[in-house]
């Protein structure tokens, strides 16, 4: 499938990201001090469960960025998304794994969440990143950490960034704050 084909009146696309979030919030499940105390944890799992509704997210996140070359989701959830997206854009896709994942050579970007610090890693070569529009996937934006470090990535390598999305932005967190000048779309903002 051409990822030309994707492209939709803009009435049509409001309304199925209406839809979209309505089913999102629907289904996610909150779970307090996960995983750690004072922590609430939005699961999303009960959406990409559901045929519609993991359907819905993987449309939505594909209009994000129709011209991307290459899709890359964060790990783990990320990853869900990043294949669903790829496979209907027609694009390549690539993990972004936490530290340790990966056999070296890697690129790695340490960085800082609600609850600590990790790392993030892309292989350093097999791959080549030079010049690649890339559309960045997660599905939460929490305090931005952990999307901010994956771009990061990407540029470092020379890629691109020319669009990141969530399906979940806590907006509370500020995480929107942390991100670089590619557009950043979360289908639903809590």
């Amino acid at each position: 499938m051409s990822k030309h084909t994707m492209v939709e009146p803009a009435e049509s696309a409001g309304e199925k990201a209406a839809r979209t979030a309505e089913v999102a919030r629907r289904l996610t499940r909150w779970h307090d001090d996960f995983p750690t105390p004072g922590v609430r944890f939005a699961d999303l799992t009960p959406v990409f469960a559901d045929a519609e509704g993991f359907h819905a997210v993987i449309e939505c996140l594909a209009s994000c960025a129709p011209d991307a070359d290459l899709v890359a989701g964060v790990d783990a959830r990320g990853f869900l998304l990043g294949a669903g997206v790829a496979a209907l854009l027609g694009t390549g896709v690539v993990a972004v794994r936490k530290g340790g994942k990966l056999p070296p050579p890697v690129l790695s970007r340490e960085y800082t969440l609600e609850y600590g610090s990790a790392a993030l890693e892309i292989p350093a070569d097999g791959i080549d990143l030079s010049g690649r529009k890339v559309l960045l996937l997660d599905d939460v934006l929490a305090t931005g950490g952990t999307l901010a470090a994956a771009a990061e990535l990407f540029r470092s390598a020379g890629a691109q960034v020319v669009a990141a999305a969530v399906v979940l932005e806590i907006e509370a967190l500020g995480g929107r704050a942390r991100q670089g000048d590619y557009p950043l779309t979360s289908i639903v903002q809590v």
